[in-house]
């Protein structure tokens, strides 16, 4: 290892991992120290998750403690605890049931929401031109229907509804 405070402004990292340790020059090198056991990073790879970095023998499974590494690209957290994606979905089941179709919707699908309302993301669609709407698209929600921006009902529409919707409650109650 070349000296820190010698002329050579390099040092050598890794020496563990390549047969020849890539050089770093002073100044670039920031060392990271590992959420999961507090120690300096020296490894060769290091992990990003929940705000800090991690050893990649340190990130693991709550649960069945795999690292998660080794198992996949991804990892879940909730309710403070590191899963990985079997568990995540043995533990917390399904999301809840989307609003358009009815059916379940996996924990660890992705989904769109409306107003409070989740949807499969291929069931995100305008209502009348059934095209699909994508992060980013302009949308509305109207009277649980979802719309684009090309077949949004205009506010005349939604008076003449309320009109319309007042007018039979009104004749309801004049027949009782």
């Amino acid at each position: 290892m070349h000296s820190i405070l010698g002329s050579d402004p390099f040092i050598m990292v890794n020496t563990a991992c390549n047969t020849q340790a890539p050089h770093v020059r002073m100044g670039a090198l920031a060392w990271k120290r590992c959420v999961g056991c507090g120690c300096k990073i020296s490894d060769r790879f290091l992990l990003f998750a929940l705000d800090g970095y991690w050893h990649c023998h340190c990130l693991k499974c709550s649960c069945c403690q795999a690292q998660l590494a080794e198992i996949g690209s991804s990892c879940f957290t909730k309710r403070g605890l590191i899963l990985c994606k079997s568990d995540y979905i043995r533990l917390f089941g399904h999301s809840g049931a989307c609003r358009a179709c009815s059916k379940s919707i996996p924990a660890n699908e992705m989904v769109m929401r409306a107003q409070g309302n989740v949807f499969h993301v291929k069931c995100f669609v305008c209502s009348i031109c059934h095209n699909q709407l994508v992060p980013g698209d302009r949308f509305h929600y109207t009277n649980g229907k979802l719309y684009c921006e090309q077949d949004r009902p205009s506010a005349s529409a939604h008076r003449c509804d309320h009109l319309d919707s007042l007018r039979e409650h009104n004749i309801s109650e004049q027949k009782s």
